[in-house]
């Protein structure tokens, strides 16, 4: 054996070392894929509970909560603006977070802002309110869409007395509705809100009138 042989690696132990610095790669890549999906989660709770402090100083201000936004063109000047009106009965009573309007975020952490062909609106926030509280509320005000939120197991996460007035949810990190969230019902909607699954990954909070309320009340803006 010469002098360099002894003195350099051979191709088995280079192998080997490729092969262990591989598999400790590898190793490190899967969690750092999971402390960013779990990044990614954060941010978007975060930016979920701003939304909803958003709509109710919308409220606040309006005495009101906004229409969904509709349109899906970027280059259209209504495009992130509340509409002027959302009926119940019609597909278009689920729509976009009117996101100009509120002053908020454009999407949530996985969002892309373009419009991806029949994929539609990528990482928009979607947005459902109770028409009757799209108008002028009072105490007095009652539920005209008969919305329910529900875990996979179909338990019920609200209650038939005081149902959710506005429903907000993120599409998650595979960008399209999951569970219950996939089907749209004009009337009686029902939503899921569960725990990430390889199936379901949708991000969901809403809107009690209770709650409502109680933040006109503090504000002054009722009785």
């Amino acid at each position: 054996m010469n002098r360099l042989a002894k003195s350099g690696f051979s191709l088995l132990e280079m192998t080997v070392v490729l092969l262990i610095l591989g598999l400790l790669m590898g190793g490190l890549w899967m969690p750092l894929q999971a402390q960013t999906e779990y990044r990614k989660r954060q941010q978007t709770a975060s930016a979920l509970a701003e939304i909803k402090e958003a709509l109710i100083g919308f409220a606040i201000l309006n005495g009101r909560l906004p229409c969904p936004s509709f349109v899906s063109d970027p280059a259209h000047i209504e495009f992130g603006v509340a509409a002027v009106t959302c009926p119940r009965t019609s597909a278009s009573s689920e729509g976009y977070l009117p996101w100009k309007t509120l002053g908020v975020s454009e999407t949530d952490a996985w969002g892309v802002t373009q419009i991806t062909g029949a994929g539609g609106m990528q990482g928009y926030w979607r947005y459902r309110v109770d028409e009757n509280y799209a108008g002028i509320f009072s105490f007095i005000t009652q539920f005209s869409d008969q919305l329910q939120i529900r875990n996979s197991l179909g338990n019920a996460l609200t209650t038939t007395t005081e149902r959710p007035i506005a429903v907000i949810y993120s599409t998650g990190k595979n960008l399209h509705a999951d569970g219950e969230n996939a089907d749209y019902e004009a009337s009686a909607g029902v939503y899921q809100s569960d725990v990430q699954s390889t199936s379901f990954d949708d991000m969901l909070i809403w809107i009690t009138r209770p709650l409502l309320m109680n933040r006109m009340v503090s504000a002054g803006k009722l009785p």
